[in-house]
């Protein structure tokens, strides 16, 4: 009888997959071992007919578990005596996928609720199926000793089901209880308030109906928490925050209470019911018959769309069974830093929060909530985090060197590439300050170390400028650097995730990134493969008065195409943007204009967003990015299908005639409606030029009514869905962007 070794990659550690081969051996009568390694799960099994073994690991696998492949190879006869699970062995390279954080399973929930169960009430309920993962990670494999659950020693009763390969808790490594787990704490900001733990669910319900706004501590960092019925806490959140009108996402207690607040779909349903519980931004109602009114108004100002999400931890879940309301639940950080993720940084925000609920287990990984939308039935990631990262993506082909992509400098990730493979990091966030960098270098030194990685090659941004290009020139002396330019990488990033591997049509629609001419492009077309790429048509250049400060300030750009157009006459014109400036900024900004002083050359549709946001009067100053795409979505009318005049001359698209229509047209709806349209004309138009498959990304794409327009009228259309099209998705096509080298 001989002896087959199966080694299995995918994710298939920390899943619950070594008892399913278990259990599967018994039925089966096979003598062999089943470990976990640094390739993934080692199987070694004395059988002379191992196919029926194989076909009920493919048909029966783990609700959790993915297999990427199985690797089969007749070894040396090893006289087994029966089946067991042995030590994991952590020889070699590593190339097991990293196992996500995610959402608490029906069995957990029943057990939290069941007053005869052991763990009733039990914040920090879990078992292999469910519950904490990438965040308390330290090291690959994926057993307790290498999470930060290895200062909690396991009591007797913990310890049984922990070593019975026929328990569900078999080797679940964040498993504990009552009298051996994760406990919590409750703080008056200062000074922990000494509660009795059974107690303590019942007074941070008391403190929220009060008004009070909590911080508490998660999977991945802290939330800011407050009650979404309330709108005197709402804004004192606001208020203390400093977030006048970015909306907040919302945590529901079940679907029940989602439907009572929003229009749902089947595909959205399925998302906010998923394991991986991402929040996802939905149509509101207008009217509901819940007990408790949503303020929208002053959870999601100027807009009819609301991110809902359901609760994902047991500590959740008690909370709002018992509050039995909606809670505002936003990312608690400091402006331009990460998710607070120990009591240090979250104590930064003191001013803001009123009560602190901790907890003793280290956040190990710091991992923000997913943000989703659905937008013709396609999942679209605006944030790709908890309970999806980090994600490994299959090439279809293979690497030639190890690659480390540092992304660009907005809605940062960082990935590393190796084999046929490219491991993507969770959302990092913008690189604007010196903790946000410093969260940015723990992410690429958590990658190297889980998976023993060192680079060959860094790959990274154009820009120099940006804090990653920075980071990638003062860290990596003696490694073979390749710059990317941010559109090219916008459009790899997706021929990779889709496997694409002819010449495409790219369209890179986005607020900014750095041209080869050393201009700002961002309304881009791009012929282009894993080798090069030709930029084939661009919006016309126009000035940026200002600089940054155009980019949240439209009205600077409006006055700047107002200026492109009637040159001084515009000093005299009386429109929604001029009348955003006093007399004497107008000639100031003419001057800037009429010389090119701090006024970049810029092709960007996003800042094209924000110059029509301000001619039709809907938004001159933003608060937060993409505010005026927002508030555009919300007057486009789709019983308008007439568009504005461009023309195309020599790879430029002109907009400056829809530019003039729209600074004379009189009904905002119908010149916001129009310009949608025109930007639809305008990709059609280009796309049939070329008989190339046409691939979209860039960050104006996550704008849904602009997506479903495009993808009405070009339904093959390929847009990312497992990344996001902003420049969460750039590190990816940084990677296959070294094929070249």
């Amino acid at each position: 009888m001989p002896t087959h070794k199966l080694t299995l990659k995918g994710t298939v550690q920390g899943v619950g997959f070594r008892p399913f081969i278990y259990t599967l051996a018994k039925r089966y009568n096979l003598k062999g071992t089943v470990s976990n390694g640094s390739n993934g799960v080692e199987i070694f099994i004395n059988s002379d007919n191992i196919d029926p073994f194989i076909t009920s690991i493919k048909e029966e696998i783990p609700s959790l578990a993915k297999i990427e492949t199985i690797q089969i190879e007749e070894v040396t006869f090893q006289n087994f005596q029966e089946f067991q699970i042995i030590e994991t062995s952590s020889q070699g390279d590593v190339t097991v996928n990293i196992p996500p954080d995610i959402s608490i399973c029906s069995e957990c929930e029943k057990e939290l609720f069941d007053p005869t169960n052991r763990r009733y009430g039990y914040p920090f309920i879990t078992c292999t199926h469910c519950g904490v993962r990438y965040s308390i990670i330290y090291d690959l494999p994926y057993d307790r000793v290498n999470t930060s659950m290895k200062f909690f020693k396991m009591c007797e009763a913990c310890e049984a089901e922990y070593n019975n390969p026929l328990d569900r808790r078999y080797h679940a490594q964040p498993i504990g209880c009552w009298d051996c787990g994760v406990s919590l704490s409750l703080w008056d900001r200062s000074e922990e308030l000494i509660v009795n733990s059974e107690a303590l669910i019942d007074k941070v319900v008391n403190l929220l109906e009060e008004g009070n706004i909590l911080a508490i501590k998660g999977v991945g960092g802290y939330h800011l928490v407050c009650d979404a019925t309330n709108p005197e806490a709402i804004q004192k959140l606001r208020d203390r925050k400093h977030r006048p009108t970015k909306p907040f996402a919302v945590m529901v207690r079940d679907m029940e209470m989602a439907r009572e607040f929003s229009e749902i779909n089947a595909k959205e349903e399925e998302l906010l019911t998923s394991k991986e519980r991402p929040i996802v931004l939905l149509n509101q109602k207008t009217i509901h018959s819940s007990l408790f009114t949503l303020h929208s108004k002053k959870v999601a100002p100027n807009i009819s769309r609301i991110g809902l999400f359901l609760p994902y931890t047991p500590l959740h879940l008690l909370i709002l069974k018992k509050l039995n309301r909606p809670l505002v639940a936003t990312s608690a950080n400091v402006t331009d830093e990460p998710i607070a993720t120990n009591k240090e940084s979250i104590e930064k925000l003191s001013s803001v929060y009123d009560y602190l609920l901790d907890h003793n287990r280290e956040i190990v990984n710091g991992c923000d909530d997913s943000v989703v939308m659905v937008v013709n039935e396609q999942t679209i990631f605006l944030r790709r985090a908890r309970g999806y990262t980090p994600v490994a993506i299959k090439l279809p082909f293979k690497l030639p060197k190890k690659v480390l992509a540092l992304g660009a400098n907005q809605k940062s990730t960082i990935a590393i590439g190796f084999d046929d493979q490219v491991i993507l990091s969770p959302h990092i966030g913008d690189l604007d300050g010196i903790a946000s960098v410093e969260y940015f270098r723990e992410n690429i030194e958590n990658l190297k170390r889980i998976y023993r990685f060192e680079p060959e090659i860094v790959a990274y941004d154009k820009h120099p400028n940006y804090e990653s290009t920075k980071y990638a020139m003062d860290n990596h002396k003696g490694l073979s650097l390749r710059d990317v330019q941010h559109h090219y990488a916008h459009i790899l990033g997706v021929m990779a995730e889709k496997s694409i591997t002819t010449k495409v049509l790219g369209v890179a629609f986005d607020g900014t990134g750095y041209g080869d001419d050393g201009n700002l492009w961002g309304g881009e077309f791009i012929l282009c493969d894993y080798q090069d790429y030709e930029r084939v048509a661009h919006i016309n250049y126009f000035k940026l008065l200002g600089g940054a400060k155009a980019i949240k300030e439209p009205k600077r750009v409006a006055l700047s195409l107002l200026f492109d157009l009637y040159g001084d006459e515009v000093l005299s014109l009386d429109n929604a943007t001029t009348k955003a400036f006093t007399s004497n900024e107008l000639k100031t900004q003419y001057l800037m204009w009429q010389k090119g002083l701090n006024a970049p050359l810029s092709s960007s549709v996003g800042r094209l967003f924000d110059a029509v946001a301000s001619l039709t009067g809907v938004c001159q100053v933003m608060s937060f990015e993409g505010e005026s795409g927002m508030m555009m979505e919300e007057l486009y009318d789709d019983t308008i299908s007439s568009f504005y005049e461009f023309s195309f001359e020599d790879g430029v698209i002109d907009i400056l005639p829809m530019i003039k229509a729209i600074n004379q047209e009189e009904d905002t709806v119908v010149a916001i409606s129009k310009f949608f349209n025109t930007l639809v004309e305008i990709i059609e138009y280009i796309y049939k030029l070329y008989n190339l498959p046409l691939v979209l990304s860039g960050g104006v794409f996550q704008n849904r009514v602009l997506l479903k327009l495009v993808l009405k009228r070009i339904p093959s259309a390929i847009l990312p869905t497992q990344t996001p099209p902003n420049d969460g998705g750039i590190a990816l096509g940084q990677v296959v962007s070294t094929l070249s080298v």
